[in-house]
């Protein structure tokens, strides 16, 4: 049986193209069993995973916990907001207090970058990173790679443009990292304000013009700007923002082709993109979703068969 070259899934870029394939094909058999009228099967009866979330969380949280109780894992939820962290306790404390309760797995989100690594290093738990402050979110970009190839066939040669707050999303980096790996064309584009300084260092472009950016490429993802990460104004309003970098249908329309719209989610409505491009048959963003389950089943699967 092929596996991982990792114990851990901290980030993309600590995983190689081999293990992309291998996720992406384990996720094609768990698509077609959460298809089935019976969606359950129990490859992971005898591992126990936590949950552990610092940070808000909806979608992400119901995806790994609906991937898990998939494959038949115990599971045990926790959230840092009603938790002993807020007594002051540490977080290898926190962490090892689950795990003497025989944990097998922890997936984690947290607000400070390289939090998922650090527990790597410090506890005897395969870890699951669900996204670390403005670092990056692994499985987030494994999924929208493999809805990519699930729509256009392979990912490789294809033109992938990354819109909007990539300054504080880890969601652009993790797919910078992953869509490069898979030989991808990776622009950003977005205000000055909201492109960190040094992007170029990681082989991508800036194209500071979006009807320039949408006329190159075959996907656009358009990133949610974070307003809960910022702590002065990056630009003027939102309104100006979604005039300038906002996609609506006569925008789309007007591109003389059809480009494929993805989303990390939460979407801001009217301001990254208009309901009517939401909920356009070009968009792919509910099919991200349930694409999410499938490889985050994969992911835990296949970590899993590499604890003793």
């Amino acid at each position: 049986m092929k596996e991982l070259s990792v114990n851990h899934l901290l980030g993309i870029k600590y995983i190689n193209e081999n293990d992309i394939n291998l996720i992406f094909e384990t996720a094609d058999h768990f698509k077609e069993v959460i298809n089935r009228p019976i969606k359950k099967v129990p490859s992971l009866r005898d591992i126990t995973i936590a949950n552990i979330f610092f940070e808000n969380s909806t979608r992400t949280k119901l995806s790994f916990e609906l991937a898990q109780k998939r494959l038949s894992a115990d599971v045990i939820s926790f959230s840092a907001a009603q938790s002993s962290v807020k007594k002051g306790e540490t977080l290898i404390d926190t962490v090892n207090n689950i795990l003497s309760m025989k944990v097998d797995m922890v997936v984690m989100r947290h607000s400070n970058p390289g939090a998922a690594y650090f527990l790597s290093k410090n506890v005897k738990a395969s870890i699951v990173n669900a996204g670390d402050g403005a670092h990056e979110h692994p499985t987030q970009a494994l999924l929208d790679s493999y809805s990519i190839r699930e729509k256009l066939g392979d990912v490789a040669g294809k033109k992938v443009v990354i819109v909007g707050d990539v300054l504080h999303s880890r969601v652009a980096l993790s797919n910078i990292y992953a869509l490069q790996m898979q030989g991808a064309e990776v622009k950003v584009c977005g205000p000055k304000t909201l492109i960190p300084r040094y992007i170029e260092s990681l082989g991508v472009t800036v194209e500071p013009n979006l009807r320039k950016a949408l006329e190159w490429c075959d996907v656009a993802n358009m990133l949610r700007v974070q307003n809960e990460r910022m702590d002065v104004n990056f630009f003027p309003s939102t309104r100006e923002y979604a005039q300038q970098y906002g996609v609506d249908k006569p925008l789309l329309d007007s591109l003389g082709k059809e480009i494929i719209i993805m989303h990390p989610g939460p979407i801001n409505r009217g301001v990254e993109i208009t309901s009517e491009v939401a909920d356009s048959n070009q968009s792919v963003i509910l099919n991200q979703v349930e694409n999410g389950v499938a490889i985050r089943m994969a992911v835990i699967y296949l970590l899993a068969s590499k604890i003793q």
